[in-house]
């Protein structure tokens, strides 16, 4: 029985949102909001509030997350600890004690580091800065607590919040209903006792690129000592459509001081009460280096070296955005000789293993207080590393771009990788493993690589 077209379509569709927040490389991967009752007060409840980062390679950076929600009666949030509403909305019905928050609608930042200790809480005040789970389980959480009144006093009289929203701090993550789920159990700091929260319910959120962003955020470049061909990012890699670029440093600064002006002067005056958050966020618009591709980050991976039982890859990675230092990037490649890392060089590594006994995909980042922060464009806006790789004798080719990588992921968001039939491939008369005569030459090929790359 064949379908008709309308109904052949609608299926399409609905796959395709199904599977569009799904990442092969990190499956299980998503953010999840966890809201304890630790207590009920004479009008509602005070909860502990804990966001945990699951995914292995996505974190969240400044100015941070930004987590929303729809009260289900007329709750309003009489304090909180570790974190704030950014409005405080219409109170003007209480006639002494004040809430925090009257809006429906409210919407929660986290505190910045250094705020008093009796606003404080453990894992809170990081500035919205989340670490990938991957990278630091212990700086993958976030946390706050949450006073609520004019809500329910028990168990049944509680209504959930509805509509969560996470803002991390872009947009890309679509949070499901909360659900409640067994209380959770405490284990006091003498691990003798065992309390637990008088309801818990959870909310989960998960990341889609395609909602993030309507073009890559990233591309990959390619070149190697057997080949002269360089392969650079395709143009407009990351689209040229509607956006500002600066050819120096020099115009760089004229520029960003210029949006500054024009957006004091044209700033709302409800705007205005948004304060600090909101220009933060206005900041961080990206000013890109003028180039061919109009990538705010390109990867380079260099096929470097071949030895008689290893071979060579250098990684470079190149920050084009005059306005971000990328603060505890990841970078992660899907390759097949990944399995067989024999050491890295200036990077830290773990290896992704996302299907049972599977382990070709590796996540790197900077090593802490040494290159795990990625300055913006200029001089010093690149960070590189090399990997050396046991040879698999059964597989190992250069042929045919096999030294390439398959997938290339920076801060959780897949690169734009160049077409298939432009990979640097074995010269025709060349054997399957490239002689270690070619050794010379390929000092020759990585000066010119680099030179060009200087000047992409």
């Amino acid at each position: 029985m064949e379908l008709p077209g309308a109904a052949l379509v609608l299926i399409l569709a609905t796959t395709l949102s199904v599977a569009v927040a799904y990442d092969p490389l990190d499956p299980n991967g998503n953010i999840t909001m966890k809201w304890d009752v630790m207590s009920w007060t004479p009008d509602g409840y005070v909860a502990a509030v804990t966001i945990n980062n699951f995914q292995m390679y996505r974190q969240i950076l400044a100015p941070g997350w930004t987590v929303g929600w729809t009260w289900a009666k007329r709750e309003v949030i009489w304090s909180m600890v570790g974190a704030q509403a950014t409005e405080q909305g219409d109170c003007s019905k209480f006639k002494a004690n004040i809430p925090h928050s009257c809006r429906r609608t409210p919407a929660v930042v986290d505190l910045l580091p250094g705020v008093p200790y009796n606003q404080q809480i453990a894992n809170c005040c990081r500035g919205g800065v989340v670490s990938a789970y991957g990278q630091d389980p212990s700086s993958a959480v976030a946390a706050f607590q949450i006073s609520v009144g004019q809500a329910g006093t028990t168990n049944r009289t509680v209504k959930l919040p509805k509509n969560f929203t996470l803002l991390g701090p872009g947009p890309g993550y679509t949070c499901g209903p909360a659900k409640v789920v067994p209380s959770t159990v405490f284990l006091t700091a003498d691990h003798r006792r065992k309390t637990q929260a008088l309801m818990t319910w959870n909310v989960t959120c998960t990341y889609s690129q395609h909602l993030a962003s309507k073009y890559p955020t990233c591309c990959v470049s390619f070149s190697s000592f057997y080949n002269d061909t360089i392969v650079p990012c395709a143009r407009c890699a990351c689209g040229c459509d509607h956006k500002t670029c600066a050819r120096t440093d020099r115009d760089s600064k004229r520029l960003m001081s210029a949006s500054g002006k024009t957006a004091a002067a044209t700033l709302h005056p409800v705007a205005a009460a948004r304060g600090r958050l909101n220009q933060h966020r206005q900041s961080a618009a990206p000013l890109l280096q003028c180039t061919t591709h109009m990538c705010p980050v390109r990867v380079h991976w260099h096929v470097k070296l071949n030895y008689h039982d290893y071979w060579r890859a250098k990684v470079t990675v190149t920050n084009f955005n005059y306005r971000m230092n990328y603060t505890g990037w990841t970078l992660v490649a899907q390759h097949p000789n990944l399995d067989n890392i024999t050491e890295v060089f200036s990077f830290d590594y773990k290896p992704v293993v996302s299907y049972g006994s599977i382990n070709d995909t590796a996540l790197f980042y900077g090593m802490k207080f040494f290159n795990d922060q990625l300055m913006e464009a200029g001089p010093y806006g690149n960070v590189q590393s090399e990997v050396l790789m046991r040879k698999d004798d059964s597989t190992f080719t250069f042929r045919q771009g096999w030294a390439f990588p398959r997938k290339i992921y920076f801060n959780g968001d897949e690169c734009q990788m160049p077409p298939p039939d432009s990979y640097p491939y074995m010269p025709n008369s060349a054997p399957a493993a490239a002689s270690v005569s070619m050794l010379a030459s390929s000092a020759v090929a990585a000066v010119a690589a680099f030179l060009l790359l200087l000047v992409a």
